[in-house]
């Protein structure tokens, strides 16, 4: 195995470590509903019960991350991390409150995009299979 191989899943764990456990931690604050974490949401605009909302998913997404199996469940955890950072990112910007925070969500981001990019085939989706065992392909000059 060449180095990279070696290196691949501990990089991947360890950006998936580092998205998990901020969901994790960021959906327990959001659904206790501190009050720095309520402020910054009110000040962003958003009503209270949003907190419930994203924390409920947060710390589902962090499951469906760390957990085996469900490969579906984690391409949907993966695409709801990067709409929570990238739109906390745009919500950021937009309010200009707490710029600041706009780098650190910005590594959020990559860190879920390379997570998922190296993620081992076994937390992969299967391509569809015809019967007969052939993996379905899209015909040529058909509109995927």
């Amino acid at each position: 195995m060449d180095s990279w191989g070696t290196a691949r899943p501990v990089v991947y764990w360890l950006a998936t470590g580092i998205v998990a456990a901020e969901l994790a931690v960021g959906g327990a604050w959001d659904l206790a509903r501190l009050s720095f974490v309520a402020d910054v949401v009110a000040h962003l605009g958003y009503p209270g019960y949003f907190l419930v909302l994203l924390g409920c998913w947060k710390v589902a997404g962090a499951a469906a991350l760390l957990l085996p199996r469900w490969p579906l469940v984690k391409e949907w955890a993966y695409a709801g991390a990067f709409f929570v950072y990238t739109g906390a990112i745009v919500s950021h910007l937009s309010s200009a409150y707490g710029a600041g925070e706009v780098v650190v969500l910005t590594g959020l981001a990559a860190l879920t995009v390379l997570s998922w990019a190296l993620r081992p085939v076994s937390r992969r989706l299967r391509a569809p299979r015809r019967a007969g065992g052939a993996v379905m392909a899209p015909r040529p000059g058909s509109r995927v």
